[in-house]
């Protein structure tokens, strides 16, 4: 049955900067890269390509010995540029240089209804060998889901609350047939319910309004209110043994789009967003894409950086930098590394801060557009008992607490405080609120570690 759930916790954060419906599709650029530090658990990818080989859309590039038959494939076609590694030869980055055809392997082709009837290992195998299962997310950890479990129920969250967040209703436009049938295949992994959860206060998407073979929910409040992991807190919770698979909309239509023409497609629209931004719009392109043509064409200055994602969960990039395997937008902030006369104390209206605290005037107009920098305005020190954290997680957790626990390597204490429920974007805010200035996200995936091996 369908549910409406309201939070009131959590925090908007409105910069300036959101992009306007607007489409561009501009000249794609030559290099295009897969980057294993995406995909949360591949801890030891093999490589199946070297430099100078010739790939295909689709063709293999590397798998995890953990899961030998996922493959983690090239989303364009050329040639393997360059192969990149760091400290005792980890890998960072496969570099694809393209050659502007953009030609895919093929594979099996199935109709709506030889979709329907396909059983579950088929469509496994299918996912795993094209490309397309890493889309697949397993909670608890976030990490790349194991092909050889099955989660209790599937969770689809149809819209980002996250700063400057893409519009699915642009991003999907025009893919209700492939989004329909990713949900079917998505179907018959799961014996428990596939939820698609859209936002409750605003106006539906067209591309959502006939879908099947899923429970609707919706949900309003304050960000986190799009996070799949809040949402999965208050209809389906995960206790110690539970799984729980998550999919990004965008990846369910890429799903879809494997069955129904047998190709994998890593065509996306990215969002080039934020108050450094001349002209925030929508890009065409493609998974992995370099963005410098893009940064060079369309932002006010070059002191800036590059976010490949949000503002409070995204990797920094350079401006030559490629776009992330699950990441919809690009965001371009001020680099705030400059200091400032008096700090946090000067009295302004141009600065954002969650309390009300001396000098911060910002909660007298709610609706202001903020051009925030990266500059985090102190030091690490010993962690404030403020009770913050608590507002801005509309979970029924103890964030702080939790915190607490993994720095002190409590396991126990970890999983009677929620660990198994919580990724980085779910803890972001506490990050943003933090007046002891602490890498929240850095300390959870630590805790998360730290569980895993147990």
């Amino acid at each position: 049955m369908s549910q409406f759930i309201k939070l009131k916790r959590g925090f908007d954060i409105n910069l300036a900067g959101k992009a306007s419906n607007k489409v561009e599709n501009p000249t794609q650029p030559e290099k295009f890269a897969i980057k294993p530090f995406d995909f949360m658990g591949l801890k030891r990818p093999k490589l199946l390509v070297e430099i100078g080989d010739k790939v295909q859309a689709g063709q293999p590039l590397m798998y995890d010995k953990m899961f030998e038959g996922v493959n983690y494939v090239s989303p364009v076609s050329g040639e393997v540029l360059d192969i990149v590694r760091g400290k005792k030869r980890v890998l960072l980055e496969i570099v694809i240089k393209s050659d502007n055809e953009f030609k895919c392997l093929q594979f099996k082709k199935y109709s709506v209804s030889d979709i329907n009837n396909l059983d579950r290992q088929t469509i496994i195998e299918a996912m795993s060998k094209t490309g397309v299962w890493p889309n697949m997310i397993q909670r608890p950890f976030g990490i790349v889901a194991d092909p050889k479990t099955e989660p209790k129920s599937i969770f689809i969250s149809g819209f980002d609350s996250h700063p400057l967040a893409p519009d699915y209703g642009v991003l999907l436009k025009d893919h209700q047939k492939e989004l329909q049938a990713g949900i079917n295949v998505l179907r018959k992994l799961t014996s428990g319910l596939i939820h698609f959860n859209v936002n409750g206060s605003g106006e539906m998407p067209t591309v959502y309004s006939a879908l099947n073979n899923i429970q609707l929910n919706k949900f309003t409040g304050p960000h986190p209110v799009g996070n799949v992991g809040v949402q999965i807190h208050h209809i389906d919770p995960i206790s110690k043994g539970d799984i729980v698979w998550t999919v990004n909309p965008v990846g369910v239509v890429q799903i879809g789009t494997l069955f129904l023409e047998g190709i994998y497609d890593a065509s996306k629209l990215v969002a080039f967003v934020g108050s450094e931004v001349a002209e925030p719009k929508y890009y065409k392109t493609y998974s992995g894409a370099c963005i410098d043509t893009i940064a060079r064409e369309n932002i006010r200055n070059s002191h800036v950086r590059f976010v490949s994602g949000n503002a409070l969960t995204g990797k920094r990039i350079e401006p030559a930098g490629f776009l992330g395997f699950y990441d919809h937008m690009i965001t371009v902030l001020p680099e705030g590394d400059k200091a400032e006369f008096l700090g946090w104390i000067t009295p302004t209206f141009q600065k954002l801060s969650f309390q009300r605290a001396f000098g911060l005037l910002s909660f007298l107009n709610s609706k202001k557009e903020f051009a925030l920098s990266t500059n985090a305005r102190g030091e690490p020190r010993a962690f404030v008992q403020t009770g913050v954290f608590e507002k801005v997680t509309p979970m029924d957790i103890f964030p702080l607490y939790l915190v607490k626990a993994i720095m002190a390597e409590d396991f126990d204490d970890m999983e009677a405080l929620g660990i198994y429920e919580v990724i980085e974007e779910d803890l972001a805010l506490c990050e943003f609120v933090d007046v002891s200035k602490h890498d929240i996200q850095d300390i959870l995936r630590q805790g998360i570690e730290l569980i895993q091996t147990s």
